[in-house]
């Protein structure tokens, strides 16, 4: 080691270390990167819609954060989470909204699956084949805002908000109405089926039914619906009748509506009401006759051919119908012995025969009725159909029936009856058999057949005389016809040569013939006396007449002096 301060190492000077006071600008980087995000997260959060839930019995063609709600096709949001139900039952959507359609979520919008359909009805969804499958939204008027809806399975038939009116239609009987069939009016398709309810203790079918604006303002109290499904043929007493309504129905099913001829136009109706089907137009129209007057007939003779709604008819109008057949007991012999009367109940309605459908006009109906059974008022069956053999109620006036007493079952009058046409002609030809019958044909046929054999004797001992003449003509033929002929041709000479010119005959003739000519020549001038003056051969002067003919007057100069 050296001593030389020259050669001596040097020792470092200690660092002076200062506390550094600013921040560097390299953060400024993750500051403005965590500012951005945190402005991005509010501004999502500021501008997103709220989250709803629908209830689908199926997700199909949906996917979370692909698959967007629309209505009026504008999107309006996007599926964020699809799940099951807990109880297995359906899926459950969540979706978020857009902030603006949040005043669009009242509480009866409804939801469906928009996909390619094909019905009776139509096709639509086509659209979704390129776009793929979406969830249409109809926004509803219900004030009340919602955030947990249930889907519809299919499109509505009518949207929510549509103008017009909802009824719902009732059917006792078999009808068979699915959601979209057409209510019809005048041939215009006016309304839909909406959606059917069966109500289980009642036994009824009930369709809720929209009526489009304007037409629903033909909807009064006094209105009626009825079938017209099909092709409708009717088979009855008063003949054969076939009815159709629009082609849509033809294929399908539908209804129609009106007020029936007679009835008032009644108030028009602004709120859900319930009507029924009725089968027809006529069905329909007797609901305008309220009050009836019940009868029973007692019938000794078939009813077959006489069904319930067959006409009461008076004279060839129908003034009622039958309401039941054999459907009272009372105290008679048994149903399967002679001599049971089959009571048949009828009615007869005040309307029908001009009356006023009140309590006025059936008390006449009434007092009419029982005053007419003491005159001679019967009833009768009647064939109204030939070719169906269907059967009606004729009333009328009988003055040679004896009187009867009058009569209640069960609190019905009874109208006596008589024996129908139907029984009269079966009486008839029973007779005719019986009497055919009693005839003692077997002896009838050996008589017959006896005259039979004797005829044909009779006529083979004709032919043997027939062919024995004809042998005798054609041998005196041979015989004398030539002798026969020709005396006849020289008498015939003779007889011409007596006629000839210059025979005798032809002389004396022709003198007889000059001499009457000279005699009426001279007779002339009587003829043309008598002729002038019928009576100048009794009173007569002497004279002659002198006949001057008369000129011939010329109407255009004048007679002439």
């Amino acid at each position: 080691m050296t001593n030389d301060p020259q050669q001596q190492p040097i020792k470092p000077e200690e660092a002076l270390i200062k506390p550094v006071r600013t921040i560097s600008k390299i953060w400024l980087v993750p500051i403005v990167a965590l500012f951005i995000g945190i402005w991005m997260v509010y501004y999502q959060w500021s501008n997103q819609g709220p989250l709803i839930t629908i209830e689908f019995t199926t997700a199909t063609g949906l996917e979370a954060g692909k698959t967007t709600i629309k209505t009026r096709n504008v999107d309006v949001g996007i599926v964020k989470n699809i799940q099951l139900t807990e109880d297995l039952s359906g899926v459950l959507v969540t979706v978020r909204m857009n902030k603006n359609a949040s005043s669009l979520l009242h509480s009866d919008n409804q939801f469906w699956i928009e996909s390619p359909r094909v019905s009776l009805s139509g096709v639509s969804g086509l659209g979704t084949i390129l776009s793929g499958t979406y969830i249409n939204m109809v926004p509803g008027i219900n004030a009340q805002l919602s955030e947990h809806f249930v889907a519809l399975e299919a499109p509505p038939v009518t949207a929510a908000g549509t103008p017009g009116l909802h009824v719902t239609l009732n059917s006792e009987t078999e009808f068979a109405y699915k959601k979209g069939d057409p209510v019809i009016y005048k041939g215009i398709k006016v309304g839909e089926f909406e959606d059917i309810y069966f109500n289980f203790e009642e036994r009824i079918v009930y369709y809720n039914t929209f009526i489009e604006a304007p037409y629903h303002q033909l909807i009064t109290t006094n209105t009626k619906f009825w079938d017209i499904s099909g092709v409708q043929m009717e088979l009855g007493a008063s003949g054969m009748k076939i009815s159709t309504g629009s082609l849509e129905a033809m294929l399908t099913n539908g209804v129609t509506f009106g007020i029936p001829d007679g009835m008032p136009m009644g108030q028009v109706i602004t709120e859900r009401s319930f009507f029924d089907i009725h089968p027809n137009y006529d069905s329909a129209s007797e609901q305008r006759f309220k009050l009836k007057a019940e009868y029973v007939i007692l019938v000794k003779d078939t009813i077959r051919g006489l069904t319930v709604g067959a006409p009461v008819e008076y004279r060839g109008l129908m003034i009622g119908k039958v309401l039941a057949i054999n459907s009272l007991e009372y105290q008679q012999n048994n149903l399967l012995q002679q001599g049971y009367d089959i009571p048949v109940t009828i009615s007869i309605q005040p309307g029908r025969v001009q009356q006023p459908d009140n309590a006025q006009g059936l008390a006449f109906i009434r007092k009419q009725i029982r005053l007419w059974i003491q005159q001679g008022l019967r009833a009768t069956l009647k064939t109204g159909n030939l070719l169906t053999g269907a059967m009606f109620v004729d009333l009328q006036h009988y003055p040679d029936e004896p009187v009867v007493a009058a009569k209640t079952i069960q609190g019905y009058e009874v109208i006596p009856t008589i024996t129908g046409e139907f029984s009269e002609i079966t009486t008839k030809v029973t007779g005719i058999l019986d009497n055919i019958n009693e005839l003692k044909l077997n002896e009838i046929s050996n008589s017959v057949n006896s005259m039979l054999s004797q005829m044909s004797k009779t006529a083979q001992a004709l032919q043997v005389t027939v062919s024995n003449v004809d042998t005798l003509l054609s041998s005196v033929q041979k015989d004398n016809l030539s002798s026969t002929l020709a005396e006849t041709l020289e008498n015939l000479s003779n007889l011409s040569k007596g006629f000839s010119s210059d025979s005798e005959t032809y002389t004396e003739l022709s003198k007889t013939m000059r001499t009457l000519q000279s005699t009426l020549q001279d007779l002339q001038p009587i003829l043309l006396q008598l002729n002038s003056k019928p009576n100048s051969l009794i009173f007569t002067n002497g004279e002659a007449p002198n006949l001057i003919p008369k000129a011939k007057v010329n109407p255009s100069k004048g007679a002439k002096n």
